[in-house]
């Protein structure tokens, strides 16, 4: 029990970080984290020594977060007025713009999209892992990833020019007779 606890302590500000990154707010993430703690030491035995802590308890702390979601839009919810953040001005305007910008961008993405670049971004987690705690195959990954990043960029702006694809044609092989090498050669416009 005492290791088991240790490596759950090991784990706890990850579980944060992407608590925060999911509900976008500190004190919703800190129940969230809890509530996941909490299931996992109910269920420790459940848990196999061995096998990877951190993608089990990201799994646990992924159904927490999409149970609550959904008791949420059951409920509603509910703000109190004191509980509304105030105004306050920062010396570091434009990171901090940005972060925000980011913060507002990644909340409109789809919640699949959301929460793969959350885990690949921010956590630094392998595909194989996220499709392991989120229960998808390694496929949807790379394809929520991949959409999820275009929309990233076009909604935070940052669309490139595509420049035009440069194509390449298969060029004949030249006549033998001594000719001009580029006879019957197609060039690409």
């Amino acid at each position: 029990m005492r290791d088991f606890v240790r490596l759950l302590e090991m784990e706890i500000p990850r579980l944060r970080r992407y608590a925060r990154a999911l509900t976008r707010d500190v004190s919703r993430a800190d129940d969230l984290v809890q509530n996941c703690l909490t299931r996992a030491l109910a269920k420790q035995h459940l848990w196999q020594p061995g096998t990877n802590l951190r993608a089990w308890l990201f799994t646990i702390q992924h159904h927490q977060h999409v149970n609550d979601v959904r008791r949420s839009i059951r409920e509603g919810s509910h703000v109190m007025l004191d509980e509304a953040s105030e105004l306050a001005v920062q010396s570091n305007a434009i990171p901090t713009l940005q972060l925000r910008d980011l913060a507002v961008a990644l909340g409109k993405l789809q919640p699949e999209q959301r929460q793969v670049i959350l885990l690949v971004g921010l956590e630094g987690m392998p595909y194989e892992e996220v499709a392991s705690v989120l229960n998808v195959p390694v496929g949807t990954v790379r394809s929520r990833l991949s959409r999820g990043r275009d929309q990233l960029r076009r909604l935070m702006g940052m669309e490139e020019e595509r420049a035009p694809r440069v194509t390449s044609v298969k060029r004949q092989p030249a006549e033998r007779s001594g000719s001009d090498p580029t006879v019957g050669h197609r060039h690409a416009a």
